[in-house]
């Protein structure tokens, strides 16, 4: 378990966290939804003050294009360095900042006080008057990506995808799944670097691509282009190298999730993967939302993940002990819409590996967590028709295609768009809404 310290030093255990006195200061985990709203946020609003994601931000106008720490309200972003520093509260030095990483350094201790505090900014009438001007609307601002990507890891977590694929490529093997699938998360190490904010054009990669049939491979541009539908988690703490990260510090390390999508070019990637893996097939585009969702926002969304086919290794096994205490799993309501019409719903519960798990496994061999990490949970399929997260799995590898009104499609053309979006169960009955994902194909350069 990595250290962790208070955001401001000087500031102490009794720090005033609201800016304004401790009265009316909704403990950590509270909605703070009440019908003295000071906001008048409509009934039901998935963005309520008991989500209030992340994010950053620039306004239209500035010279500069300076970038904020915002946090989503309603319709509405809140630069939320500056209600830091308008209400006296001790944390302006990690909010009035251009990117979410000295948040993400601070730890667990961190992340819930500035959570409290930012939804006592949103609930206490008092802060009304403060807070109001410092509230912009969404269509008024730039989102950007929120954070520094430090590394990037993508999984191969669900059950129904992989034997979907199973099926289609190894028809003939004694089973859909490889032997050790059953046995720990399978992942792979993509690039950090072409990680990209929701709404960035995905441009058609180029590469090599041999089909059976053909004598020698070809160049050019991607023929197979491919969605995947993923959720990410976005570490925060750091670890050491040479330690592992047990299954019950997954909430000490990883700050919150994003939706996200693993673009991939399955023509280049089934001439490159094999003996090796994924490589250019995929390093050319991820996509992510431009809102991080915090864990604690997403208390009331814990499940008991699918039950185990095998006996896991003790370092994977949360079937007892600490990392029994609550449930690894996410109920995510996912939707995937190919423009503008739904194609597919897939539900993150099913997803067999947690995300604790994966975590847990990446760093078991020693490798080190940094703040700012990023890993995917693999496409997110589930077991009937209207739930697979890929193209591949809906048109059953081109063989069925999918009718739209401009026409049929197996893989994704020029000027296609992908939406992802989702939602959770929130305390009392509401709704979490996490940010969607966007991104339209652009022609091959």
């Amino acid at each position: 378990m990595s250290e962790q310290t208070p955001l401001d030093p000087a500031a102490g255990d009794s720090a005033d966290l609201s800016g304004g006195g401790t009265a009316g200061l909704p403990e950590s985990g509270s909605t703070g939804h009440s019908e003295g709203d000071p906001f008048g946020l409509p009934e039901g609003d998935p963005f309520g003050p008991h989500n209030l994601p992340y994010g950053v931000f620039s306004l239209a106008g500035e010279a500069d294009d300076r970038r904020r720490v915002g946090v989503r309200l309603g319709s509405y972003v809140l630069d939320a360095g500056a209600a830091a520093a308008a209400l006296g509260a001790p944390y302006v030095s990690l909010l009035a900042r251009p990117t979410l990483n000295p948040l993400l350094a601070a730890g667990r201790r961190a992340w819930s006080d500035v959570r409290r505090a930012l939804t006592a900014w949103v609930t206490v009438p008092a802060h009304q008057d403060v807070v109001r001007p410092l509230l912009h609307p969404l269509s008024e601002v730039t989102l950007h990506l929120p954070f520094e990507v430090a590394d990037y890891v993508d999984f191969y977590s669900s059950e129904h995808h992989a034997t979907h694929l199973g099926k289609m490529f190894r028809p003939d093997a004694p089973a859909p799944l490889t032997p050790n699938w059953v046995h720990l998360p399978i992942g792979y190490h993509g690039r950090s670097g072409t990680v990209v904010v929701s709404g960035t054009d995905v441009v058609r990669p180029n590469g090599q691509r041999k089909a059976p049939a053909d004598t020698a491979p070809v160049f050019g541009p991607s023929t197979r282009l491919d969605i995947e539908a993923e959720v990410g988690f976005v570490v925060g703490a750091s670890s050491d190298h040479g330690t592992s990260v047990p299954l019950a510090d997954f909430r000490e390390h990883v700050f919150g999730l994003t939706l996200l999508n693993d673009w991939s070019a399955r023509d280049i990637q089934a001439w490159e993967y094999v003996p090796l893996g994924p490589f250019l097939g995929k390093s050319f585009a991820t996509s992510v939302s431009a809102w991080i969702t915090p864990l604690e926002a997403l208390d009331s969304a814990r499940v008991t993940p699918p039950e185990r086919t095998h006996e896991l290794l003790p370092y994977l096994d949360d079937s007892a002990g600490p990392a029994a205490d609550e449930p690894g799993g996410y109920d995510l309501r996912m939707t995937v819409t190919l423009n503008g019409r739904v194609i597919s719903e897939p539900p993150f519960s099913s997803v067999y590996w947690t995300a604790a798990q994966q975590l847990a496994h990446m760093t078991v061999n020693g490798a080190s967590l940094r703040t700012g990490d990023l890993y995917g949970s693999g496409t997110v399929s589930g077991p009937e028709a209207g739930q697979y997260g890929s193209l591949i799995e809906i048109t059953w590898n081109g063989r069925d295609p999918i009718e739209l009104p401009d026409g049929k499609r197996t893989f994704l053309e020029d000027g296609d768009e992908v939406t992802l979006s989702a939602w959770a169960p929130g305390p009392n009955g509401t709704k979490v809404g996490l940010g969607e994902v966007t991104g339209r194909i652009a022609a091959a350069r």
